[in-house]
């Protein structure tokens, strides 16, 4: 079709698939980006400013006393207020009501007639005429300007974690099972539903319809308090993995008997046909015939219950 021959509404319809699209990528580009950036950068500032000089406000407290040393009658502490980090410090206070009270390069006098220089750079120095005392090192309030940082160390600080690689094992204990079972059950009750008549049929497939629309946090309390009470008479603790197993499997069941029946009751009848003309049973037409067909829906309902357990 000539480009200057589509509708209007064409267009239309490309344009929303482009928005949704962005709208999707968006927050998986931020996530992305937020997991490179340096810690306290990503702590006050937003991603879409990772390539921009960030500002950011840092109370940093000077070495104590302990570390004056005397220089030409008078008593110094020095040192760097950005500890080896790269940036600028435009602005510095030691006061928390005036903590921009002081440019750089500028001098405050402190309360106790003590100086207080801080270069651009970070570099500083705390000068009295008499010798300072005292257990802590003066606050000081800085408005420091960083250039981008980009880093693996948030990767390298969760993987190297206490305990990550044990809750990594726990998560496909849980989520591996809690797919499967639920797909076995639910394909079974599927077929039923599709191509076996029976008495009931149409209640049971109004039932599960129902009970999409039934909210988590509602059926919370039941569930435990009937798998508590059942767990009771089968034996099986509720805190362990095969209770979790079974709690998702009872949340997964109606969407995916639902997804499932919609699917199979689409395929042709005439290969159902064919094949009990053949002699073939339920259960061969439903392993040999509607498993294989039904591989799609099958695959979309894994990849729902995976990422929900």
């Amino acid at each position: 079709m000539n480009p200057a021959t589509r509708s209007p509404l064409m267009w239309v319809v490309h344009l929303s698939v482009l928005l949704i699209v962005a709208l999707w990528t968006l927050p998986t580009a931020g996530l992305l980006i937020s997991s490179l950036r340096d810690k306290d950068q990503l702590a006050v500032s937003g991603w879409w400013t990772a390539l921009s000089t960030s500002s950011q406000n840092i109370v940093v407290r000077a070495p104590g006393p302990e570390t004056q040393v005397e220089r030409e009658g008078k008593f110094v502490i020095s040192g760097n207020l950005l500890e080896g980090q790269q940036g600028q410090i435009s602005a510095f206070g030691f006061n928390s009501r005036e903590p921009t009270a002081f440019k750089a390069g500028e001098t405050a006098e402190l309360n106790d007639g003590e100086k207080l220089t801080v270069q651009a750079d970070g570099n500083f120095e705390i000068v009295s005429d008499k010798k300072m005392e005292g257990s802590r090192g003066q606050r000081v309030f800085v408005t420091a300007s960083s250039p981008p940082r980009f880093t693996f160390d948030n990767y390298v600080e969760v993987l190297s974690a206490e305990g990550i690689g044990r809750s990594f094992i726990n998560s496909l204990t849980v989520a591996v099972p809690a797919t499967i079972i639920p797909i076995m059950i639910a394909a079974f009750a599927a077929y039923a539903l599709a191509w076996m008549p029976f008495p009931g049929r149409a209640i049971l497939i109004a039932v599960v319809v129902g009970l999409l629309v039934v909210p988590l946090q509602m059926s919370l309390i039941p569930l435990l308090k009937l798998y508590n009470g059942v767990g009771t008479i089968l034996g099986v603790p509720a805190k362990t993995y095969v209770g979790i197993w079974l709690a998702h499997t009872g949340f997964g069941l109606p969407l995916a008997i639902y997804l499932l029946r919609n699917y199979m009751a689409g395929l042709p009848r005439e290969i159902m046909e064919s094949a009990r003309v053949d002699g073939a049973s339920d259960f061969d037409i439903f392993v040999k015939i509607i498993l294989p067909l039904s591989f799609p829906a099958l695959a979309s309902f894994a990849i729902f219950q995976f990422l929900w357990t």
